[in-house]
């Protein structure tokens, strides 16, 4: 029985995969399961009939099992976990929240217009303790093996790397050696190849945010 899940379009070419952390994640975890499954692309500006009867609030990832279609990127990963335990991907309980912040303070900071407001500090407060935390616990954030955590961070990564490079001419410091190999690692994994958004669309997604 095939797994379905829809996902996000990019913004300006809506037969091509979009720049939806929480879609990538989701695709991930299949991969990383090697779980089969059919993608449907859901193009935000236009969305189909079909899945807001699937989706009421419009929002992707939803996923089909079962003739059910189960909505949320963290109910879905869980949902996933359960019904293929093999390779597990849960993440110890100690080191599920590692991270959990990057995000925020990143979008904060693609957003800000004053160099001086605080932003780029705050994320760089949240890159150093995960430098720390890789430095005591790496390569992954729960060791050796990848986990759902990872899973989560490498999207919203690949959205900070390019978004900051493109509209701040920002880079990770060098001095974060530890978040650099991780990232390296993260984007080198082959589940991670087959389900990024194109440079392109990542940067066409935050165009209208970083200047609304």
């Amino acid at each position: 029985m095939a797994v379905e899940v829809a996902v996000k379009a990019a913004v300006d070419a809506p037969n091509v995969l979009g720049d939806c952390p929480f879609s990538q994640k989701v695709l991930l975890t299949l991969e990383e399961k090697k779980v089969s499954y059919i993608t449907h692309l859901i193009d935000i500006s236009n969305k189909p009939q079909w899945f807001l009867e699937v989706s009421p609030e419009g929002k992707v990832p939803v996923l089909k099992y079962d003739d059910k279609w189960i909505p949320d990127s963290d109910v879905i990963v869980k949902f996933l976990e359960e019904k293929y335990p093999e390779p597990s991907l849960i993440t110890p309980s100690q080191f599920a929240s590692v991270g959990s912040n990057i995000y925020d303070t990143f979008v904060s900071f693609v957003k800000s217009k004053d160099p001086n407001d605080g932003t780029e500090q705050a994320l760089l407060i949240e890159l150093k303790a995960l430098d720390d935390h890789l430095k005591a616990h790496g390569p992954y954030v729960a060791g050796e093996k990848v986990t759902i955590v990872d899973l989560g961070l490498a999207p919203k990564f690949y959205h900070l790397v390019i978004a900051l490079g493109h509209f701040k001419n920002w880079t990770i410091p060098e001095s974060l050696a530890h978040v650099h190999n991780y990232v390296k690692l993260l984007f080198a994994r082959e589940s991670f190849e087959k389900t990024k958004s194109a440079k392109e669309h990542v940067i066409a997604g935050w165009v209208h945010k970083v200047n609304p």
